[in-house]
């Protein structure tokens, strides 16, 4: 009875051993990158980037966007050197939380990278540039929303993508992306900090 009850102890503390090292394996492979030294360096890694923005302090920032699936555009600045001075996730909740009203739609793109989309809006006047986020539910995708009125930044939006009534593996990125199922909880600067609850159902008709 011991012996019997001594081996299944044994089978549990290896398959928890096992679950243990695959979820810290998991966790490696998902660390973000490590920071670069040169533009050398960055460029042999990450290839040519997006786009390059010349910088009035002679500085060059390179943007290596990921729109419309990825979630992450990594920005490094450069010195005329070559040498990189810093580099950062354009699309962190950080960098989000400094759009603010008023801004141009050059000095939005400058801080948030490529946008996954835009949609002209006739009846309020609105543009809305969005973009592909970390995505923590409730929907299985969520954008963070720039609108634009007159070319400036009139307020930001976040949205959340819900499956269509056909499938999880449905195009649905084909699809105005997260419309009609704008959050309508919240409005404003900066972007939660918490997700919000789902938004309510659209209306039928």
């Amino acid at each position: 009875m011991d012996s019997g009850l001594s081996s299944i102890v044994r089978k549990a503390v290896r398959t928890l051993l096992l679950v243990g090292m695959v979820f810290l394996a998991g966790c490696a492979a998902f660390e973000p990158p490590r920071p670069f030294t040169t533009e050398a360096e960055a460029l042999a890694a990450r290839g040519e980037p997006s786009r390059r923005w010349q910088n009035d302090d002679t500085t060059t920032t390179l943007e290596y966007a990921t729109q419309p699936y990825g979630y992450s555009c990594l920005m490094i600045q450069v010195d005329p050197g070559g040498i990189v001075l810093r580099q950062w996730d354009a699309l962190s909740d950080d960098n989000l939380a400094r759009v603010r009203k008023g801004m141009s739609p050059d000095e939005v793109s400058r801080l948030l990278g490529q946008h996954r989309s835009e949609q002209t809006f006739p009846l309020s006047g609105e543009t809305v540039w969005d973009w592909n986020i970390r995505n923590y539910g409730p929907g299985i995708a969520t954008l963070f929303n720039v609108h634009f009125m007159d070319g400036k930044v009139l307020r930001t939006s976040q949205s959340y993508v819900y499956p269509p009534e056909y499938g999880v593996f449905a195009p649905w990125g084909v699809r105005p992306f997260g419309y009609p199922f704008a959050d309508p909880f919240y409005r404003g600067f900066p972007p939660p900090r918490r997700r919000l609850p789902p938004p309510l159902p659209p209306l039928k008709r």
